[in-house]
Formats: structure tokens, C-alpha cells, sequence
């Protein structure tokens, strides 16, 4: 290795840990426990996302987890982006493949939380962070193909299993310059989204998954 390449390296596995270490906050249990004294890892679906919390410790809670999941995952991709980039001066180095693993960390971390033994939410809010901090327009694409997914079906899981599928797709379109190397690793990503939602859609098949209540009644 050159002695860019091997700055490029340790750079991007640094960044990777930090931005594992911080996606991997579980900002939903820890809001729950402290607003309404409930544990969402014991309550509810036992997930630590915004769904769990808004069924379980309600909306201000379900905001504010919303919220947190979001910008650690947006705030890490912007510091690692400024610094790769930084870096870029080594001609053999593809930022592009490094800010992809960096993205794979941020959501892994989420997905993988160290804080909870390997446990964690399913990665939708902290996903689309990523993608605000990666590029703005592929996050709001998403938001917007899951909003009408939820909103036609009434079911949260098929507009995340949807919108997550569909990364490698959005990536290559709004992204065309990317290598096949860096489309993959986003396709991991998008993937390990739907992988997390395997429950969900083993419910959907049965028939037995909740839906989403507009009104005062609850449905599933």
C-alpha cells in the first residue's frame, strides 16, 4: 500500500467504529425508560424504534426517538464524508466505496447495537439519516415511497421493506458515477433493513400484522 492508500484505510475502519459506537445508541429505550419508565425491549414488539415507542410510551417519546435515530445517522455520515474527502488526494482511493462501508457501519451499529448485546431496532429511521447525510434528494425519495406505502396500505413494515429493498436501485439512478463495488454495498445495506423486517413480513404472510390506526381505534 501507498501512503495515502494506508491513511485512506485506517481512516475509514476508524470511522467506521465511531460511527458503529454511535449509531449504536439505543436513544428509543433510553427516552422510553426515562419519560414514561417503560422498557421497550419488554413491552410492545420489543423493538427500540419509533413504531414501539409511539405504541408503547407514545408520541413524544415516538418523536424524540424518531428524531435521535435520524440525525445520529446523519450526523455520522456528514464527519466521516468531510473527513474522507478530505483524503481524497490518493488517486487509488474510492471515497465512494469508503463512505459506503462508513454507511454500513452507521446502520449496523444501529441494527447491532453493542449497548444491548447484539440487539437493536430494524434501522428505517436511522437508514434514511443515512441517506440525508449521504445525499438529501435519495432520502427524500424514500421518506416519500414510504409515506405512500404506509398511507395506502396502512402497513409501516411494507413501506420500510419496500423503501429499504429498493436502495440499490435509487443509488445507481440518482448516483450513476458509483462503481459496481459501491452499488453492492449499499445493496447490503438496503437489504439488511428488509433481513431485520423478517418478522414482519412472516406476519404479513399470515395475515396477522398490525396496522397502522388513523383514528381512536386500534386495528391488528
Amino acid at each position: 500500500m501507498t501512503y495515502g492508500v494506508d491513511v485512506a484505510v485506517y481512516a475509514t475502519l476508524g470511522l467506521m467504529l465511531v460511527s458503529y459506537l454511535i449509531c449504536g445508541i439505543p436513544f428509543g429505550k433510553i427516552l422510553a425508560k426515562a419519560m414514561s419508565h417503560k422498557d421497550l425491549q419488554h413491552e410492545g414488539s420489543g423493538n427500540i424504534g419509533t413504531t414501539n415507542a409511539l405504541r408503547v410510551a407514545g408520541p413524544k417519546v415516538a418523536a424524540l426517538t424518531l428524531a435521535c435515530d435520524l440525525l445520529k445517522g446523519t450526523i455520522c455520515m456528514r464527519a466521516a464524508m468531510t473527513v474522507l474527502w478530505g483524503i481524497a488526494w490518493a488517486p487509488e482511493v474510492s471515497v465512494q466505496l469508503m463512505v459506503a462501508f462508513v454507511a454500513l457501519a452507521c446502520l449496523y451499529g444501529h441494527i447491532f447495537s453493542p449497548y444491548l448485546h447484539f440487539h437493536g431496532g430494524k434501522g428505517i429511521a436511522t437508514g434514511v439519516g443515512i441517506l440525508f447525510g449521504f445525499f438529501w434528494p435519495l432520502a427524500l425519495i424514500h421518506l416519500a415511497i414510504f409515506i405512500v406505502l404506509v398511507a395506502i396500505t396502512r402497513y409501516v413494515s411494507v413501506g420500510s421493506i419496500v423503501t429499504a429493498a429498493l436502495v440499490p436501485l435509487t443509488v445507481s439512478i440518482l448516483v450513476p458515477y458509483l462503481s459496481p463495488a459501491v452499488i453492492a454495498v449499499w445493496a447490503l445495506l438496503g437489504w439488511t433493513v428488509v433481513w431485520a423486517h423478517r418478522a414482519n413480513i412472516a406476519r404479513l404472510r399470515a395475515g396477522t400484522e398490525s396496522k397502522l390506526s388513523f383514528g381512536s381505534k386500534k386495528e391488528g
